[in-house]
């Protein structure tokens, strides 16, 4: 077992892996914020089940979705004397419920109203034995209707489901490893369907301040100090329109916005209050990898730093930078 996991690591500290430009596919395609748009709603459906589902975990790591090798899934959830799970399968193109049973029940992705997605959405769970009640209403959308009455959201495009997946995993797998370098408290790599972002977070393991206004659900996310990264498609109307990562502290430190971070190109957003650095600037890098991950080190340095966290005792290979 020592051998194999010494080989394990050794493979993976060889260097930059899964770059081929495959895997890292462009996102200026038509219709990518229109399709991104309708999935946040469909992604906001399938979340509320399982909030409605499972136990509540500490910062609402009870409610995220998780990438899978389909599309993306609420993994197994406790339903009655069964597990059911709810994935996008962005290969066939289908919502699929899955009970331990045996049972499977399907739902078409395409184009179509949003009344009639949420009906049908609805009507699955019914036949399905899935017993839960929803809140129609989307969440963390400035302007937003209920599912029922939203004749706004219509398009989807299969290619374009494809493609934010295919990000998504490539995402996934260095967010995973940038994970793995820490022996702190981490979050999962976890896709929040409010805001339609896949992000992981370190903690420093204090308490944080409460935050000014904050309500019941920011309290809960923010009680510690964290430093966070992720991946969000773009919105519109929204701050930032294109494929982005970003970083950012909570409670931020002073200094952290004038902080150097890497790589080139990387810059502190004053509306979002976070570092941001374009997904077609990574992708156009000899390394994506390398590059992502030179952005989360480099911003959870400074956060680290400036926040004075204890990084020889939370990060596994500790190294004091010049």
């Amino acid at each position: 077992m020592a051998d194999s996991l010494s080989a394990a690591t050794h493979e993976r500290n060889r260097g930059p892996s899964g770059d081929d430009p495959a895997g890292w596919p462009s996102a200026r395609l038509p219709g990518w914020l229109d399709t991104c748009a309708t999935l946040r709603l469909w992604t906001q459906m399938v979340g509320k089940v399982r909030l409605a589902l499972t136990p509540q975990v500490n910062h609402w790591w009870n409610v995220p979705l998780y990438v899978s090798a389909r599309g993306l899934t609420t993994s197994a959830m406790p339903c009655g004397q069964h597990t059911v799970e709810l994935e996008f399968d962005f290969i066939a193109q289908q919502l699929v419920l899955r009970l331990s049973d045996g049972r499977a029940f399907t739902q078409d992705l395409r184009s179509q109203p949003m009344p009639e997605f949420y009906r049908k959405f609805l009507a699955l769970l019914d036949t399905a034995g899935v017993r839960v009640r929803l809140w129609p209403m989307p969440v963390e959308i400035p302007g937003a209707v209920r599912f029922d009455q939203d004749h706004g959201h219509t398009a989807y495009d299969a290619e374009v489901a494809r493609v934010l997946w295919t990000i998504l995993r490539s995402t996934s797998r260095v967010f995973q490893q940038f994970r793995g370098d820490f022996i702190g408290k981490s979050s999962p790599v976890h896709f929040f369907w409010g805001a339609a972002d896949l992000a992981v977070t370190r903690f420093s393991g204090r308490p944080a301040p409460i935050r000014p206004n904050a309500d019941a659900v920011t309290r809960e996310a923010y009680s510690h100090e964290v430093s966070s990264v992720g991946f969000w498609p773009g919105s519109d109307p929204g701050p930032v329109r294109t494929a982005s990562f970003y970083a950012y502290a909570a409670p931020e430190p002073p200094g952290f916005r004038a902080a150097q971070v890497r790589p080139h190109g990387a810059y502190y957003h004053d509306e979002l209050g976070e570092f941001v650095l374009d997904y077609e600037q990574v992708r156009a890098t000899s390394s994506p990898t390398a590059a992502l991950l030179d952005f989360c080190q480099s911003t959870y340095a400074a956060a680290a730093t400036l926040g004075h966290w204890d990084r020889a005792a939370l990060e596994r290979h500790f190294a004091p930078e010049a």
